[in-house]
């Protein structure tokens, strides 16, 4: 009887030895795994949409075709974002500061419309520095203005596009923004992350959410007012 009992929990052991633990896999990982796959899939296309835009900016305007400035990404730690240029290189012209209106080039007016300035940064998503959804990533210079609880939009990787761009974009608040990026960072699944795919897609389409528009950026964030 003693042999049997321990014969069986030799074969127990053994057994134990060979199978592989259970690993709980967090959406964040699986949320990786489909960044990987978006960007294997969309790669082709968006390299096509690259390199046509590259040759349009460099016949219209001098200068470099690629825009790359450094970004607060994960935890607001800075990296290199890259975007395809939509303005000329020049700032001033007889000693005043260009317009927005003025610093768009036609070439940029057609690429923002339809927000092939973001494709570069599928290489971002390939490097691990963002994902497809998630928060815009905004300037460093931002980050000390941030409450605590707006700061929390860090706590996930920023996104190509997000919650916030594919309600209001333009026509939202800050503040509003960032309610609706932390609420992501809240409510992140991967429900949400296709039905924000879909929006944005139906957005840039019927290019919705943007002001008249694409010559007309955000004021500057100075700050949240408390009463």
């Amino acid at each position: 009887m003693g042999n049997n009992h321990e014969k069986a929990s030799s074969k127990l052991m053994s057994r134990d030895r060979f199978r592989i633990p259970f690993m709980p896999l967090s959406y964040a990982h699986l949320k990786r795994s489909f960044d990987l796959l978006g960007v294997l899939l969309f790669s082709p296309l968006a390299l096509v949409l690259i390199f046509l835009s590259y040759i349009a900016i460099k016949i219209e305007t001098r200068g470099p075709a690629f825009f790359v400035q450094e970004r607060p990404g994960y935890k607001g730690k800075l990296f290199k974002i890259y975007k395809l240029r939509t303005m000329i290189v020049e700032t001033h012209k007889d000693g005043e500061l260009l317009s927005d209106f003025e610093h768009m080039t036609k070439t940029g007016a057609i690429i923002r419309k339809l927000s092939l300035d973001e494709l570069p940064q599928l290489l971002n998503v390939l490097l691990g520095q963002m994902s497809f959804i998630g928060p815009r990533p905004l300037l460093p210079q931002y980050l000390p203005l941030y409450s605590k609880e707006q700061m929390r939009r860090h706590d996930v990787l920023p996104g190509i596009t997000g919650w916030a761009q594919v309600n209001g974009r333009n026509e939202s608040t800050w503040e509003e923004k960032f309610e609706r990026d932390v609420w992501y960072v809240d409510h992140q699944c991967l429900r949400l992350d296709m039905k924000i795919f879909v929006m944005t897609i139906i957005n840039v389409l019927g290019r919705k959410g943007i002001n008249a528009g694409v010559n007309e950026t955000m004021d500057v964030f100075t700050g949240t007012r408390h009463e």
